[in-house]
């Protein structure tokens, strides 16, 4: 049977609208594999990581069969809240045509609306395993009548300690069942739970070249840690995302990161384990509405997220391992989109992004920093857009401004504020420097970096005088420094990535000729300083 398309594998047109409706273009491959086979009625032990379509890959087929208004059917179990949440919802969205409806049961949420929802007789519930047992205890679930049971990422419920109370769910459901587990993992813990409680289960796994991470444009950005965050402004100003996941190493850096986006006027929230979860509920609530675009994580915290509309993550703070890089990048591009993963890597920590790239066998693209020319041409079209919605008041202002000012500076100063720089804009006349030896030799990039010096022609430097400079303080040999680049306040070089962390270093300590400038004492008298040169 043709199965590389949903057309091909023989579900209801009500779900097939739904998913067209939803942008899913073509099956991931763990759909292709597992959606078949569901769909004959057979159990399925699916190996599948988080973000590669796996909901749809048992959601599709249980709604395919269910009926419609006949009590209980269909019962998902899953680790966590938020990923109960998700589920229910992607259900729902997939079985939008069919009016067959996804409960979603879990702790945190007052038992008396849950029971109350119970009453209307949803067809499948989707449920953490300590509120379902309380619900069962209580006679306000009953699993008699089940048809279909889900255990979505059970290496995760086991690692919780939900052993127990899997095993106490799975005797009270009916033995004549189908039976779907997916993990990321399979472990002997995992084999033997399936041995128990699983008929002949059909073994469906995504090899690891398989996995979406093939739909993700994957770059990484080299960054001076001085400039770090206001170099992650401008990225994400350049890259335009519309829904972006960052990623933090810890709960400190998470708030530290989400406050200081906030008040460079972002839309954004942090995420992290000592956040209640009522917390939790309204910062996800407000990032899935649209109200808040980027979301600032913890790893812990993101696990158990399910989100299908992440446009970009950016990892902030470069992964500790490969597996939790997958992991990361595995939150977009998903389901048949694709998405941009994002990593900022400072010096010393190349040698984490080559082990990142051996483990998926895939070189991440290293992009350029963005210019000031860049962010000007971002400016100018914020700028423009703005204007289709301005109020009277502002333009009452700007009418002010106009009578008193020259309306080109009114216009180049908010310009220069809405770029975020400092800088001055690089026009014809006032181009970029570059070295342009020809007795420079010809390097393999491969293995290069740009190295961002905070100075520039202002400050009398050129090519030659930068390449001596390094030179003499650096390991480095003249035919190894690559091109430079001098602009007006910022330089850039193109040196050897194992020598980053020693040009870093030099040029933290590199002081440069400047154009004096007057300062005044409380008496109004001059005040000369002097500056160290480099000749």
């Amino acid at each position: 049977m043709d199965i590389s398309s949903f057309e091909k594998m023989e579900l209801k047109g009500d779900l097939i609208r739904a998913i067209k409706n939803k942008g899913f273009d073509e099956p991931t491959p763990i759909q292709i594999k597992a959606i078949p086979v569901a769909l004959e009625g057979r159990d399925i032990m699916g190996q599948a990581q988080t973000g590669t379509g796996k909901t749809a890959s048992f959601g599709l087929p249980i709604l395919n069969k269910v009926t419609q208004r006949a009590g209980l059917q269909a019962l998902v179990v899953c680790p966590t809240r938020e990923l109960a949440v998700q589920v229910s919802k992607e259900i729902n969205s997939l079985g939008r045509n069919t009016f067959i409806r996804s409960l979603p049961i879990y702790g945190g949420q007052s038992i008396e609306i849950q029971i109350k929802e119970l009453r209307k007789k949803p067809e499948i519930i989707v449920s953490t395993p300590g509120r379902l047992l309380d619900h069962m205890d209580r006679g306000t679930i009953n699993l008699k009548n089940l048809k279909f049971v889900v255990l979505d990422e059970a290496d995760e419920m086991l690692d919780m300690g939900f052993l127990p109370d899997i095993e106490k769910i799975l005797l009270e459901c009916p033995a004549k069942r189908q039976t779907m587990l997916f993990s990321a993992t399979l472990s002997s813990e995992i084999r033997e739970l399936a041995q128990r409680f699983m008929e002949n289960p059909e073994l469906v796994a995504i090899k690891p070249q398989d996995k979406t991470v093939s739909l993700i444009k994957q770059l990484y950005y080299e960054v001076n840690p001085r400039f770090k965050l206001e170099t992650l402004c401008k990225i994400i100003d350049t890259s335009k995302p519309s829904f972006t996941l960052i990623f933090c190493r810890t709960k400190k850096s998470t708030d530290k990161l989400a406050g200081y986006l906030k008040s460079k006027g972002y839309a954004a929230n942090a995420l992290h384990g000592d956040m209640s979860q009522r917390e939790r509920d309204r910062v996800m609530n407000n990032f899935r509405k649209g109200n808040v675009g980027i979301l600032v994580a913890t790893d812990i915290a993101a696990r158990g997220l399910d989100v299908d509309i992440v446009t970009h993550v950016i990892n902030y703070d470069i992964p500790e391992d490969p597996d939790s890089y997958v992991h990361r990048i595995g939150r977009t591009g998903r389901a048949g989109r694709r998405g941009v993963a994002i990593t900022l890597t400072e010096p010393g920590q190349y040698k984490k992004l080559r082990f990142i790239e051996d483990h998926i066998r895939k070189s991440l693209k290293r992009e350029s920093l963005p210019t000031p020319i860049d962010m000007l041409e971002i400016a100018k079209e914020n700028l423009v857009t703005a204007q289709n919605n301005c109020p009277d008041s502002y333009k009452e202002k700007a009418n002010e401004l106009i009578k008193e000012h020259d309306p080109a500076l009114i216009v180049a100063a908010a310009l220069k504020l809405l770029s975020g720089s400092g800088q001055e804009y690089e026009t014809k006349d006032n181009k970029p420097i570059t070295s342009t030896s020809k007795n420079k030799k010809v390097i393999d990039r491969k293995d290069y970096a740009d190295v961002e010096v905070p100075v520039g022609r202002k400050q009398g430097i050129y090519p030659q005088k930068l390449a001596t400079y390094l030179a003499q303080t650096t390991p480095l040999s003249d035919n190894q420094i690559g091109e430079i680049e001098i602009n007006t306040n910022t330089s850039f070089v193109e040196v050897p990535m194992e020598y980053i962390d020693e040009v870093y270093k030099a040029c933290s300590k590199l002081t440069l000729e400047r154009k004096p400038k007057k300062n005044y004492n409380s008496k109004g008298n001059n005040i000369k300083k002097t500056k160290t040169n480099v000749q």
